[in-house]
């Protein structure tokens, strides 16, 4: 698996899957000039695929992306850009693109996207204050975490809830199962 995180390792044992191993994918993630949301997920789930290839066993790789229009939301590293990031999405709809990459040991490579619209309740500034004091959005696209207590700030979501968890589970099972993986 070509990733570091524990939501996908999570989503991934709702599967019956456990990976044998766990190679992070070490890529500039930085958006091309003018890359539209869904391109740019999937591209990263490709490098990242690539990244972490083997010659001896399959390399399952993700990437989510969350999206207003064709504006890319960064990943909130630091509680401004995730509050500029709550404050955009209060409100309004956006999408949650989540690609992911199968690469088997021949070069084979299956890619699956799951796009997900999802819509947050507007938000007061008090909270956005409690949510950002609760330190969920560390590290996530978007700057929400649909799986704590942003849940309860959200007032509709049409797709897939694990997609904007961080691994759509029925494009992951598909591809496993394209890819001769028994899946329960």
């Amino acid at each position: 698996m070509a990733s570091a995180s524990p939501r996908r390792r999570e989503l991934l044992d709702r599967l019956g899957i456990a990976p044998d191993r766990i190679a992070p994918a070490d890529i500039d993630e930085t958006p091309y000039k003018s890359e539209v949301p869904r391109d740019y997920a999937q591209r990263m789930a490709r490098e990242k695929a690539a990244a972490a290839a083997s010659d001896s066993a399959h390399v399952l790789a993700g990437d989510t992306v969350v999206a207003v229009g064709r504006r890319i939301l960064p990943k909130a590293d630091n509680e401004p850009t995730a509050r500029a990031c709550l404050k955009l999405l209060s409100g309004r709809r956006h999408r949650v693109l989540s690609a992911v990459a199968l690469r088997s040991p021949d070069g084979t490579l299956r890619e699956r996207l799951s796009e997900t619209s999802v819509k947050f309740k507007v938000l007061s500034d008090e909270e956005i204050r409690d949510y950002l004091a609760g330190g969920e959005w560390d590290g996530k696209a978007g700057g929400y975490a649909i799986q704590g207590a942003a849940e309860g700030l959200i007032s509709w979501i049409q797709g897939s809830h694990s997609g904007v968890v961080g691994l759509p589970l029925f494009e992951t099972r598909a591809l496993l199962k394209a890819s001769g993986f028994r899946i329960p």
